[in-house]
């Protein structure tokens, strides 16, 4: 059975992939300005009512771009300072992001799939437990960040044939960030959000 948070279940972690989940992924580009970041339909909103559900919100991105000197890390930087910001203003909030600017094959154990990001983030917050963490994202490299750390995971934008063909890696899915989060709401009986 899967775990979810509660309103009397404390202490719950909320882990997202950026592209795609958070803002409109780019087909084969990344996203170089703020003005290329485009939040995806209604996530502000839905971040916004479940945002007490959850002790900590962390962001865990792979962004490549910076390693293939297609963008400054400062750009990077200002992009995110912007997105918390528009987040923060719609009742939501992350508590810190993490992103990997190395390579696609480049060996980094901090490169999704692989944990690295998921550590530091439980070396800044002790109190992290990753069996009470839900891992949110786009891409199969998401859903095993999640499972090597023992979360629960959330395909978003999944197909049913991926999700069927993945059945080991996804615990839920949806197609998109809003429906999982009137689903959470749901089951965690949240009173209705004020926004």
């Amino acid at each position: 059975m899967i775990s979810l948070p509660s309103r009397s279940n404390e202490n719950w972690t909320l882990f997202l992939d950026r592209d795609g989940v958070i803002n409109v992924r780019l087909i084969d580009d990344y996203v170089k300005t703020v003005d290329e970041f485009k939040f995806t339909d209604g996530f502000k909103e839905a971040l916004g009512e479940i945002t007490p559900l959850f002790s900590k919100i962390f962001v865990v991105t792979n962004q490549q771009g910076v390693g293939k000197g297609l963008m400054k890390i400062e750009t990077l930087d200002s992009i995110h300072q912007m997105m918390r910001a528009e987040i923060e203003q719609a009742g939501g909030r992350i508590d810190k992001v993490y992103h990997c600017s190395d390579l696609k094959g480049s060996g980094s154990l901090r490169r999704k799939p692989e944990v690295g990001m998921g550590l530091e983030a439980k070396r800044d917050f002790p109190d992290i437990h990753f069996k009470r963490s839900i891992m949110t994202g786009d891409s199969l490299s998401d859903m095993e960040f999640g499972k090597k750390l023992g979360m629960t995971t959330v395909f978003i934008g999944a197909s049913s044939k991926v999700v069927a063909e993945n059945d080991s890696l996804i615990d839920l899915s949806f197609e998109n960030f809003s429906e999982f989060a009137s689903y959470l709401s749901d089951k965690a009986e949240l009173p209705p959000s004020n926004l």
